[in-house]
């Protein structure tokens, strides 16, 4: 394996496909916190030539954790297609750019080439891309999932509804679902980050939010974002619910770190799908971020997109209806500025579909970042280019409990009008009833929560 290259006149050799990976990546305020970034733009270069040389192989036999010591490990690579796999594993991960980007390749046949290949590699090829293919490979592949109703389809661009509050007060929380209602959002979920993580809190708000969408009858999910050990209590107490959310991490230490196993997602997935309210076979919410594994040093000298490409070899596994990159919520030690921002997000949802997901994400920065509210709408607009799933919708964009910012009901508005997308079949239906949507857009009635409440 040749790990050696020529770049501007230096020769540079590189010691393992990890240190590869690491110095072919972007600029990451993370991987030079990690002391694993490149340290000139030509190291970068010369390192992205050597990884365009390595075939899907030699990276898939070079995980970022060792199989035996790791179960994230463990499933991205048992959960691997062989026969397809087969097929592609001579090819480097050049060949494997350019067959991505070709315009006589589907979406079907990414995805079908996808389930043959690890995380690791997934990452690898992420890492020759640029900005405008990553967006143009992620927007050709068609990924649904179905919960009570059914996301991806073409056309479509969803939304969750956050409704967080301080206190978790319920007068709070039905005011912010009822406006955003008003707005056309929510048809991705009606989910709630508590503030207070306890069982008699997730009963709460679950039952608050199972009594507004069945009062007024709403085609859509709802999930209490608390700790997966504290909602299987909660289901076993009696409560409703439709989706199951848990936090995912790219390795064995770092999930632990957030407190979970192997054994405790399988028993949540298996609870949900016996015990939950949902419809359709897709119960599991996760949600994800670039360089958590480091925070928790836990990355194992590994770079930070590989680890959060191994956070969705996980989560295919169990086979979800919602995952979301909370992109930029790690702050700036990790994703410093606009430019390592943008980047994130696009990496984050190609990524994601390749491994079949249905990407959503939150387009959000916290306020030490130098970042402002104009990057994240063009991140926005380029991820609806880049057929992301979903965002998220919060008053004005301004998480009160959270303490971030992020996309607010009137920036969906305006992204499914440029885009010329539409909510959620049923869930569109619905708004159409209430004469929220009319003829593909907001109507007169938008934005006026009273209309739930028989004012004017």
């Amino acid at each position: 394996m040749n790990l050696t290259t020529i770049s501007g006149g230096k020769t540079y050799q590189f010691s393992s496909v990890r240190e590869v990976m690491a110095k072919a990546n972007e600029l990451k305020s993370g991987d030079c916190l990690a002391g694993i970034a490149a340290q000139t733009k030509l190291e970068r270069i010369a390192a992205k030539r050597v990884l365009s040389q390595l075939t899907v192989a030699q990276i898939r036999n070079h995980p970022a954790v060792s199989y035996e010591k790791d179960f994230v490990t463990q499933i991205i690579q048992d959960d691997v297609d062989e026969a397809e796999y087969e097929k592609v594993k001579d090819w480097t991960i050049g060949e494997l750019r350019e067959w991505l980007l070709d315009s006589q390749t589907s979406g079907n046949d990414m995805l079908k080439c996808g389930r043959g290949l690890s995380s690791e590699c997934i990452a690898a090829v992420a890492k020759l891309m640029g900005n405008l293919d990553l967006m143009y490979a992620g927007n050709k592949m068609t990924i649904l999932a179905t919960c009570n109703t059914t996301i991806g389809q073409q056309g479509v661009l969803a939304s969750r509804l956050q409704p967080n509050h301080p206190t978790d007060d319920e007068r709070g929380v039905r005011a912010s679902v009822l406006e955003g209602l008003s707005y056309g959002i929510g048809d991705a979920v009606l989910g709630l980050n508590p503030a207070i993580d306890t069982v008699d809190s997730t009963l709460s708000i679950w039952r608050l939010l199972e009594e507004i969408k069945e009062k007024y009858e709403i085609p859509t999910q709802t999930c209490v974002l608390s700790h997966i050990s504290t909602q299987m209590k909660a289901l076993a107490a009696g409560g409703r619910a439709d989706l199951c959310f848990q936090s995912l991490a790219g390795s064995q230490e770092a999930c632990e770190a957030f407190g979970i196993s192997r054994g405790m997602l399988d028993e949540g997935w298996k609870m949900f799908l016996e015990e939950g309210s949902a419809v359709g076979e897709n119960v599991m919410y996760f949600e994800t971020g670039q360089a958590s594994e480091l925070s928790s040093d836990a990355h194992n000298g590994w770079d930070q997109v590989t680890m959060e490409c191994r956070c969705y070899g996980l989560a295919r596994h169990y086979k979800p209806f919602l995952v979301n990159t909370v992109v930029g919520f790690m702050g700036p030690e990790y994703l410093y500025d606009s430019s390592q921002l943008l980047r994130a997000g696009l990496e984050d949802v190609f990524c994601g579909h390749l491994h079949g997901l249905p990407m959503g994400c939150d387009a959000c920065y916290t306020n030490h970042m130098p970042v402002d509210q104009n990057d994240i709408e063009d991140l926005a607009v380029m991820l609806s280019a880049a057929g992301c799933h979903y965002f998220m919708g919060l008053p004005q964009g301004d998480d009160v409990m959270l303490m971030y910012q992020s996309t607010g009901y009137h920036d969906i508005a305006a992204l499914r009008e440029m885009s010329g997308k539409q909510p959620i079949e049923e869930f569109r239906q619905w708004l159409e009833k209430r004469g929220i949507w009319v003829n593909g857009g907001l109507g007169p009635k938008a934005g006026n929560p009273a209309i739930f409440t028989g004012g004017r």
